[in-house]
């Protein structure tokens, strides 16, 4: 009924399914993964009044709400790349239950097919929180710049030592270890973690 590809990549259509409403499909060298199209094979429509929403997981990382298919709308593009959220949804968690054992590098996309009033609030829930957010997406560069100074900023003030003058300085080894610690943040999640700092 589903299928899925991974821009890059040959046409997944190894659907496991869990239960009656629920399937996923394994992603394999997720770290990778920018985009993915889920997408209706158009073989078998939803019965009426039915919808599914689709759901990412990175492992220790939870579920992420990507968005929707429904006979209206058979396919869609979601971007992936940093957006591994730790938000979940506990109507969701068989989905990906037995998944959980998988590789670090191994993502899940989960599929669960609901009533279209059930998929529209959650749709509605997911379009609230994007919206009340961050006031720019992090793909604008100011804002990209503006999260990775502030991300800089809140390392460094733990370092600051008093010198001449009233004057606070800063080791140059400690920008050497937020360097470090930033690129193996980034490169195990992207850069949703900037989206989430206070």
């Amino acid at each position: 009924m589903f299928g899925c590809c991974v821009a890059g990549r040959l046409l997944q259509t190894n659907l496991q399914q869990v239960d009656e409403t629920h399937c996923t499909f394994a992603l394999e060298a997720a770290e990778t993964i920018n985009h993915i199209c889920v997408f209706m094979l158009g073989t078998v429509p939803f019965p009426p009044g039915y919808a599914a929403t689709v759901h990412f997981y990175w492992p220790g990382k939870g579920f992420q709400l990507l968005g929707m298919l429904s006979n209206e709308k058979p396919s869609a593009i979601f971007r992936v790349r940093g957006t591994f959220g730790s938000t979940q949804s506990a109507s969701h968690q068989v989905i990906l239950q037995s998944s959980q054992d998988q590789a670090s590098t191994t993502a899940q996309l989960g599929i669960a097919i609901e009533t279209i009033d059930a998929v529209q609030s959650q749709i509605s829930t997911l379009q609230s929180a994007q919206t009340s957010g961050a006031s720019r997406p992090l793909t604008d560069p100011v804002a990209l710049a503006e999260g990775i100074g502030k991300h800089l900023m809140n390392y460094l003030s733990s370092f600051g030592q008093s010198g001449p003058g009233g004057q606070v300085y800063v080791p140059i080894a400690a920008v050497g270890k937020w360097y470090e610690s930033f690129i193996n943040k980034v490169k195990a999640g992207g850069i949703g973690f900037l989206e989430r700092q206070e």
